[in-house]
């Protein structure tokens, strides 16, 4: 594939999931829901799995857990903003670790067991993965340092959180391995990137110009 036709679906849907993250995730928030394990499991995984199925690529999540991450920086809606973007980076990375040995076509995934399944370890290993990733790095960032008591304690929380994150991600790699057969190679370039460049754009301008009205600055 055309590198610069990769490089923009990277920041396309990398852009998705960071508006994903900081706009849609504060919705569930207010509404009292937890949101990680909803925005691992759906859009995280989700959004990660569409770009493996369209662009056949490898190293493409990584690039999208990055561009989100730096999105997450502009989150408009306060929180630990660094924490944040350190977990979806993270997510993107175990993400790669875990589909690395798998044909780029995804030939393994016949049975629907076999997609459940991959659906369940990917969600729950990138919501778990990512939030210990989480925990060691972000005191790091900071004079409070890292303490290995620190994590054991929050250890059991963690990984009952990340079974939610597994259910969901058990439907959401099945339900996207449904459009498997789309190729984007077919569009042309004259529709291509002007989508793509505008639907980045919406995503970052909305995020930042709600930043600005939120906080004011």
């Amino acid at each position: 594939m055309d590198k610069l036709r990769l490089f923009a679906g990277i920041i396309l849907f990398g852009s998705i999931w960071g508006f994903a993250e900081c706009i849609i995730g504060q919705g569930f928030d207010n509404l009292g829901i937890h949101s990680g394990t909803i925005m691992t499991g759906f859009f995280a995984v989700g959004l990660m799995m569409m770009s493996r199925v369209f662009y056949k690529q490898r190293g493409m999540q990584l690039g999208m857990g990055l561009v989100a991450g730096t999105l997450r920086f502009f989150n408009p809606f306060g929180g630990c903003v660094i924490c944040s973007a350190i977990a979806i980076a993270a997510e993107g990375a175990i993400f790669e670790l875990i589909w690395y040995k798998l044909s780029l076509d995804l030939k393994e995934l016949k049975t629907n067991p076999m997609k459940l399944s991959m659906g369940v370890i990917s969600a729950y290993c990138c919501f778990v993965g990512g939030y210990i990733v989480t925990q060691i790095l972000t005191p790091l960032t900071s004079a409070a340092g890292f303490y290995f008591q620190n994590l054991v304690v929050f250890m059991p929380q963690i990984l009952s959180r990340g079974l939610l994150a597994a259910l969901i991600g058990g439907v959401t790699v099945p339900a996207v391995l449904v459009l498997r057969n789309i190729d984007i190679t077919s569009i042309k370039d004259k529709i291509y990137y002007p989508v793509t460049a505008v639907v980045t754009l919406l995503c970052w301008t909305t995020v930042i110009a709600t930043r600005i009205l939120v906080m004011g600055i």
